[in-house]
């Protein structure tokens, strides 16, 4: 990969998209992880207004933390970055009280999405005042090859500048713009859980496996192909990627016959 070239591209790319959107500047959720890392560093790089946002929900320090010192570096690097800290503990807790219901299995999903939705409510709030575009931070294994976001959550976004970068690709870029060692070396990790579990707890692959299981499917090949490791992780691949097709795929729409109009 030409990570210099890609860098320039991406770069013009992002301006000319705020210019025909007639936008201002873009807003990033930042985690602490390497995706928001990057992302926020590829719209900082651009010169427009780059609004950082960190939003804790039952965080770990360590996340907080990292998130904080991103932040902090981009601001000494790019005097057009701005942020802000909206703490969600409350809300996300005045949330929980009112519609959990402890007697559901599936709840323990189903508030970890809604921790992913506050924030991204969160950032249209602010996309909406300062007319920015909310960036997205997924990149292609989660985006197309799994699906591993969530719903008008962390994938409710106006633009997607990593999407079409593997998870090396971003660390390897991340490294190039300097992002700092701490996010570099930490395990990737969605958020959401308060057991601090990382993606590949949830997954059972990393992602370098995943974008071998990725190359494969592209290629046509089946499980019955490989053997052992290699076809569980195909398998973890196409499990992850059928059932969350509903994320991947446009929204079904009725289409009324024209003979009934």
């Amino acid at each position: 990969m030409k990570y210099d070239i890609i860098i320039e591209k991406l770069n013009n790319w992002l301006i000319e998209y705020i210019k025909i959107s007639k936008s201002k500047g873009f807003v990033i959720g930042v985690s602490g992880g390497i995706d928001s890392a990057l992302t926020s560093t590829l719209c900082a790089k651009t010169g427009l207004p780059t609004l950082c946002i960190d939003m804790p929900i039952l965080q770990s320090n360590n996340e907080i933390n990292r998130a904080k010192e991103h932040i902090t570096w981009l601001k000494s690097k790019y005097n057009n970055v701005s942020d802000l800290s909206i703490d969600l503990n409350n809300t996300f807790k005045s949330f929980r009280s009112a519609i959990e219901n402890k007697n559901n299995e599936n709840n323990f999903l189903s508030l970890a999405n809604s921790r992913s939705r506050l924030r991204m409510t969160t950032l249209y709030y602010y996309s909406g005042i300062h007319n920015y575009l909310v960036a997205g931070t997924g990149n292609k294994v989660e985006d197309f090859g799994i699906g591993f976001y969530t719903k008008y959550g962390d994938g409710g976004v106006d633009i997607s500048p990593i999407a079409d970068l593997t998870k090396t690709d971003v660390f390897n870029m991340a490294s190039k713009l300097g992002v700092i060692t701490k996010i570099l070396e930490a395990k990737p990790t969605d958020g959401l859980w308060d057991d601090g579990r990382t993606d590949e707890d949830q997954i059972g692959a990393t992602y370098k496996e995943l974008e071998w299981a990725m190359e494969q499917k592209d290629n046509n090949k089946k499980s019955s192909d490989f053997q052992n490791r290699e076809r569980e992780v195909f398998d973890i691949l196409l499990k992850f990627n059928n059932q969350n097709s509903h994320k991947m795929n446009p929204i079904p729409i009725f289409k009324i016959p024209e003979n009934l109009k």
